[in-house]
């Protein structure tokens, strides 16, 4: 760890993991999302670790949800986005993808919120629009955004672009973010890494980072 300015600027990621210093977001863990992702008995695993850990060290743990609001109440964006997820040509033909209140759109058992954890419902992509978590995370003085969940290649990477953005740490834990499209993660990947703006660690290095034991990079 380094001290520059006053204050405190780590060098490895088990740094900006420390307790005191990180919160895990779990992102869309809901069943009719990780019905689509590759491994989902391995990757519910891995972030069932990652979890662990963090209740065990006092790292908050925080989720987010996609909902969708009803046709009659969607703007141009929602619309036109409804259509291309829906592969409908008409606007007026789209159905809402995630009622509130669907059982597709419910997290999964496996990785239910334990008691106080916060759910927070999105309309968009990054987690960090029309939610608390950023007022959270400033609130209680976190620096590091750790990311689990389901998609990678859709909702993580805008997730973490933009809590870079609000000057925030973010690292994806990649083998406990669940892809659709193999290729298509591995983009994601590669275009968060070449920002430098954002981290990559695995589930046992963060796990060993909430221990204490120093084990990410």
């Amino acid at each position: 760890m380094q001290r520059a300015f006053g204050i405190d600027v780590p060098d490895t990621v088990a740094e900006m993991c420390r307790p005191g210093a990180a919160a895990v977001l779990v992102y869309d863990a809901q069943e009719g999302i990780l019905a689509h992702v590759r491994d989902r008995e391995g990757l519910t695993a891995r972030i069932t670790s990652v979890l662990d850990a963090a209740r065990a060290a006092g790292v908050p743990v925080v989720y987010a949800r996609h909902v969708s609001l009803p046709p009659s109440h969607m703007g141009v964006a929602a619309l036109r986005t409804a259509m291309a997820w829906q592969r409908k040509e008409r606007a007026d033909a789209v159905t809402s993808s995630f009622p509130p209140d669907a059982a597709h759109t419910a997290l999964t058992a496996d990785l239910a919120p334990a008691d106080g954890e916060p759910v927070f419902d999105k309309l968009g992509m990054s987690a960090l629009v029309g939610t608390p978590l950023e007022a959270l995370l400033r609130d209680r003085g976190l620096t590091t955004l750790v990311l689990v969940g389901a998609v990678l290649e859709i909702g993580i990477e805008p997730t973490a672009r933009h809590a870079a953005d609000l000057g925030f740490l973010p690292v994806v834990v990649d083998d406990a973010c669940g892809v659709v499209d193999e290729e298509a993660g591995r983009r994601s990947l590669a275009a968060l890494d070449h920002t430098l703006l954002t981290y990559r660690c695995t589930a046992a290095e963060v796990v060993a980072a909430f221990a204490g034991d120093g084990g990410a990079r």
